[in-house]
């Protein structure tokens, strides 16, 4: 059920935010205010260490000696948090690893960290999200 409430903005505060709005293709002010803050609740729930998901984006390359393996027993280390992983060939050298995790946020983000961290990776990302059910 939606429930309908007001908000007063400075006048170069909202310009702004609907300039935000248009370059997001949202459709209205109500829509992006909803995923802001969903975002913010997200965030609050990764800082107060509540269950979480979230997904693990590396770029290595495999020729880089051991960080297959590294990976690996990284991965069987933490496997009560990984719930999948999908493995690409980008090309000869570069392979892309994406790694959906669950669990407590202090958790996932230690593991994304050492993940990231290792030698020949060349990008990592964790993206955040959560179990919370105030979300929707």
């Amino acid at each position: 059920m939606l429930k309908r409430f007001s908000i007063s903005l400075e006048s170069n505060l909202l310009k702004s935010f609907d300039q935000y709005i248009k370059a997001q293709s949202y459709n209205n002010r109500s829509e992006a205010i909803r995923d802001l803050i969903r975002k913010a609740l997200v965030k609050q729930a990764w800082l107060s260490d509540s269950n979480v998901m979230g997904v693990i984006t590396l770029v290595y390359d495999h020729h880089q000696h051991q960080l297959q393996d590294k990976v690996t027993e990284l991965q069987h280390d933490h496997h009560h948090q990984i719930v999948s992983t999908t493995h690409v060939h980008m090309d000869h050298h570069n392979c892309l690893e994406v790694i959906i995790v669950r669990g407590k946020a202090q958790e996932v983000q230690e593991l994304a960290d050492r993940l990231i961290a290792l030698r020949g990776v060349r990008d990592g990302n964790l993206a955040m999200s959560s179990t919370g059910k105030d979300l929707h």
